[in-house]
């Protein structure tokens, strides 16, 4: 299942949220391979965060995916993601980090 949070100094007053997190979901699972209702995603807005010493529109993202994530969907994540904030929020994509974590489950005999 694919998390991915999104924490922005941007705040989302007059943004359409239903059509962010539309978009972001459609984007995860294509990306991925995994279907849409298995795709989680957490954006939180007007933190506090600063980019380069500024507080001009910056975002950090974490994704998290349990098959673990190739370099090439790292790619494609990032530039996805970066052109969707680019586009509905203002956020340059050069001001946008994507941390990328793969995981694996555990095996079938831990006590986890």
């Amino acid at each position: 299942m694919p998390c991915l949070d999104i924490s922005t100094n941007v705040c989302l007053d007059g943004v359409d949220t239903d059509s962010l997190f539309s978009e972001l979901t459609k984007a995860v699972s294509q990306i991925v391979g995994k279907p849409e209702n298995f795709v989680m995603i957490m954006v939180k807005e007007s933190v506090a965060l600063t980019f380069g010493g500024n507080k001009e529109p910056a975002a950090l993202a974490e994704i998290v995916s349990m098959d673990g994530i190739k370099t090439e969907v790292k790619r494609k994540l990032i530039v996805t993601i970066g052109s969707i904030l680019e586009n509905t929020l203002s956020i340059p994509r050069t001001r946008f980090i994507l941390k990328v974590f793969g995981a694996t489950m555990a095996p079938k005999n831990s006590k986890l």
